[in-house]
Formats: C-alpha cells, sequence, structure tokens
C-alpha cells in the first residue's frame, strides 16, 4: 500500500454560533490542509497518483474557502464551519472526485495553528 501525502493552506475568517467563548466573534486562520491518498499498485511507469493532479485537485476544492468568511458560505448556513466540519467537507468533495478503482482518500487534516489539528477519515 503506498501513501501519497500533500500540503497545502488557505486563509479565511469564521465565527461558531451559539458557542460560548471568544470564538463566537468573527476571527481568522490560516489554515493548513494535509490530504493522504493511498494507492495499492503502481501505473506502469511506477507512479501511484501524480503529485500534480492531487495538488490542482485540492487547490481547486479550497480555493472557495481562501480568503472568505466562511460563516458566510452556503455550505455553512446549518452548521459552523468548525475544523472538524472542514475536514469532513474537503474529505467527501475529493472522494467524490479522485477516488476510483486503486486509490482512496484516507484522511484530511486540517490545522488552525501549528499546535491544533482535527484529522477526518471514513
Amino acid at each position: 500500500m503506498f501513501e501519497i501525502e500533500i500540503d497545502r493552506s488557505f486563509a479565511a475568517a469564521h465565527q461558531l454560533k451559539g458557542y460560548e467563548g471568544d470564538c463566537r466573534n468573527l476571527h481568522g486562520h490560516n489554515y493548513g490542509v494535509t490530504v493522504t491518498v493511498v494507492a495499492d499498485k503502481l501505473n506502469e511507469i511506477g507512479i501511484a497518483l501524480d503529485f500534480k493532479l492531487l495538488k490542482a485537485a485540492v487547490d481547486e476544492v479550497i480555493e472557495r474557502y481562501d480568503h472568505r468568511n466562511l460563516s458566510e458560505l452556503p455550505e455553512f448556513q446549518e452548521i459552523n464551519p468548525t475544523s472538524e466540519v472542514l475536514a469532513q467537507t474537503i474529505y467527501r468533495t475529493l472522494a467524490g472526485r479522485l477516488n476510483r478503482d486503486g486509490i482512496k482518500i484516507a484522511r484530511v487534516s486540517i490545522a488552525e495553528s501549528s499546535a491544533s489539528r482535527v484529522i477526518y477519515s471514513e
């Protein structure tokens, strides 16, 4: 089994409705995103999944969030855009685009800082 992993980042704001604490106020993060894909075989030239393809897919997904107030986006009107929800949303979006025979999104990690991170997998 091979694991292919990339790191990306984006900056965004959010606020957590119903939260008792400072995070109920509008604030921002420089989010770190780590995506891990597993593959059980290599192609004829020895590549499981081209890094360029994975980076392009992740960049396309997170571009929607970069320099935005996440709390204003339609997908986060019913649920707070927490790191947990972001990790799940990004995971499921990427899985729909990249999962195929022998290749599967394994996990998505979202870091709000260098000391705080959420990992989502199914």
